[in-house]
């Protein structure tokens, strides 16, 4: 399966007119090659061309990795001392021919580091973004792919399940956040997570992208958990939200059109439509409901490798939904200062329609 990666992205250069792509430690390098670097002071650089075989630039420490790649790859590597560094790219970039003028690279993912090393050793060199080459390479999942992530998705929800029974008054948040990151590893989650627990209560949880703190939780608080797992590489990102003690009459209602418009954006996932038209299906929910300027982000964003990527779920974008696509639907309403809900659930279109990964209740629980 990666040797039919490295012929589609070669397929795909040549239709956008890319020669050269440069690909740095992260999720891209990993899908193509089945190599785990991480970001580091020593610099690491794929370069994949059209007309030779795949380059790795990295330090000598790294090297038997490269006999671990899923594709053929040659090796340039460098010792500890910096200033021999430049040379490995020069003889990379020697390599490559004819020379390239242009180097696709990662918009959001290579270094200042990387580029100069690329730029010393070609002289007068365009980065241009690569990101159509990559999303579309990336943004259908195959049938192992789709397991992985279902897989991740049921860790994730047995891990919160474990984690339920110590939610109560007086635990603070970075408490129960302590204990999830526990039964995640527990429940067999890799040990590197898609992203921190987020575990936010009381006013705190009308900040989506909140870090758990020493607050204590009070009685009548809404407590909102965002959490994810990994599993082989592929990533979950779940959030479901909890009353504690009581809610009140207005959160009651809040929890209600939460929860429609999490059911609209879901049912909303088909073959036939848009990725815009999920995140207006539960706009236009909360919306009608008086809440439309307490919902402050898009419907969600794609999952597969990494917690963030190809296709994000905004409402003017047009790109046609495909078999394969896996992504969040995650509805919010966050009301400043006081608190918010949100109910997020991970998808997949299928030829039929969708299958929805997660399956733990969508309503707003009190805990007592």
């Amino acid at each position: 399966m990666t040797a039919q990666r490295l012929t589609r992205i070669i397929e795909l250069m040549k239709k956008n007119k890319l020669e050269t792509i440069a690909i740095n430690p992260g999720a891209s390098l990993f899908y193509l090659t089945g190599l785990h670097f991480h970001l580091m002071e020593r610099p690491v650089v794929l370069f994949i061309n059209t007309f030779t075989t795949p380059t790795i630039v990295l330090p000598e420490l790294e090297v038997l990795k490269v006999k671990q790649s899923a594709i053929p790859l040659e090796s340039i590597t460098y010792g500890d001392e910096p200033a021999s560094w430049n040379a490995a790219f020069e003889k990379t970039l020697k390599r490559i021919q004819p020379q390239p003028k242009t180097i696709g690279v990662e918009p959001t993912q290579l270094r200042f580091l990387e580029m100069d090393f690329i730029r010393r050793a070609t002289g007068e060199i365009e980065f241009v973004s690569a990101n159509s080459v990559l999303t579309s390479l990336r943004i259908i999942k195959d049938s192992k792919e789709i397991e992985q992530i279902r897989k991740a998705v049921r860790i994730a929800e047995a891990a919160l399940q474990a984690t339920v029974p110590q939610i109560k008054i007086g635990k603070t948040e970075k408490e129960i956040a302590s204990e999830l990151t526990i039964q995640l590893l527990k429940a067999g989650s890799d040990t590197v997570f898609p992203f921190q627990p987020i575990v936010s209560s009381g006013p705190n949880s009308a900040n989506p992208h909140a870090v758990p703190t020493e607050r204590k939780l009070l009685n009548g608080d809404m407590l909102v958990i965002d959490w994810g797992a990994a599993y082989q590489g592929y990533i979950s990102d779940l959030t479901r939200t909890f009353a504690i003690g009581e809610i009140s009459p207005k959160f009651a209602e809040i929890a209600r059109i939460v929860h429609a418009a999490n059911l609209a954006g879901c049912e909303a996932v088909a073959p036939e439509g848009s990725i815009g038209s999920i995140d207006n299906a539960a706009r236009v929910v909360i919306s009608k409901a008086g809440f439309g300027d307490y919902f402050t982000h898009r419907t969600g964003h794609g999952i597969g490798l990494e917690g963030h990527e190809e296709p994000y779920l905004f409402s003017s974008n047009s790109t046609p939904l495909r078999e394969g696509m896996c992504f969040t639907v995650e509805p919010g309403i966050y009301l400043p200062e006081v608190g918010g809900i949100r109910i997020e659930d991970n998808v997949v279109v299928t030829p039929s329609g969708k299958e929805i990964f997660s399956s733990l209740d969508r309503e707003v629980k009190v805990l007592k």
